[in-house]
């Protein structure tokens, strides 16, 4: 099961140190604008890079709709991680700072 956060639930977090942003959009993408500090880890690569993200922190992840981070999400509970969440709507429903 995929739970989801709010934009502004996400910014606070990752204002905080709360959580790792993990964007799984492709490279194209991810260059347009990203949330500050959000690693970038395509959903095509996500599973040959896990130990980029640490199974103790929380991890909120990324795409442009909440489509693609929703299946990252799963992906991710499968291989193990517990606390993982969604930014709901993606990127389009992003209010916070984004950086180029």
């Amino acid at each position: 099961m995929v739970h989801h956060l709010s934009p502004e639930r996400v910014e606070s977090m990752a204002r905080n140190g709360q959580a790792i942003v993990v964007d799984v959009r492709e490279s194209s993408e991810y260059k347009q604008g990203h949330i500050p500090r959000a690693r970038h880890i395509p959903l095509s690569q996500l599973v040959h890079r896990l130990k980029e993200v640490s199974k103790s922190h929380t991890v909120v992840v990324v795409c442009q709709s909440g489509n693609r981070s929703a299946r990252a999400c799963e992906m991710l509970q499968q291989a193990g991680y517990t606390k993982v969440f969604n930014l709901s709507g993606g990127m389009n429903n992003w209010k916070g700072p984004v950086e180029r």
